[in-house]
């Protein structure tokens, strides 16, 4: 798998999401894009990083910017987790890890001790062509939703 890269086009996919929908990243263009994979809904760095994002998307929307977040969790378990916390752009569903394999954010990681296969918390900022513009690898969820929509304004001009 090749490390993608700003200037690649994103890889275009098409999975099912909240809110009854099926996601397909194409029907996204001339918008910014966030796509936001974290491990798991309801877990406490996934609950803190998908509120910032909340947080900020109204100032998101005004750069005409969608945030996106995926994990391997069931549409299912997305619906609760959205409505729990009230967040108003959807999560997407990859229980068969086809879109973290083709973004390979998908890593062997400690925890307590143990060697698991999860997704290593990454962020892919995709412009209004289709093609990655940032790329956040490892995340650190503190200041890290402010960062994206930094770089939107900077790529934006706004």
């Amino acid at each position: 798998m090749t490390m993608l890269s700003p200037g690649q086009a994103a890889p275009n996919f098409s999975a099912p999401a909240t809110s009854g929908k099926t996601i397909t990243l194409a029907d996204y263009r001339n918008k910014y894009v966030v796509l936001y994979f974290y491990p798991k809904d309801n877990t406490p760095g996934c609950m803190q990083e998908g509120q910032d994002f909340r947080d900020l998307y109204p100032e998101f929307q005004d750069l005409n910017a969608e945030i996106l977040g995926i994990s391997r969790d069931s549409v299912k378990s997305h619906e609760g987790f959205k409505c729990k916390l009230e967040f108003p752009f959807e999560l997407v569903s990859d229980e068969d890890e086809a879109i973290c394999t083709v973004y390979d954010v998908i890593k062997m990681k400690n925890m307590y001790g143990k060697q698991v296969r999860g997704i290593e918390r990454s962020t892919f900022l995709i412009d209004k062509t289709g093609a990655i513009a940032a790329a956040w690898r490892k995340v650190s969820v503190k200041g890290h939703a402010a960062a994206v929509l930094g770089k939107i304004r900077e790529l934006s001009g706004g």
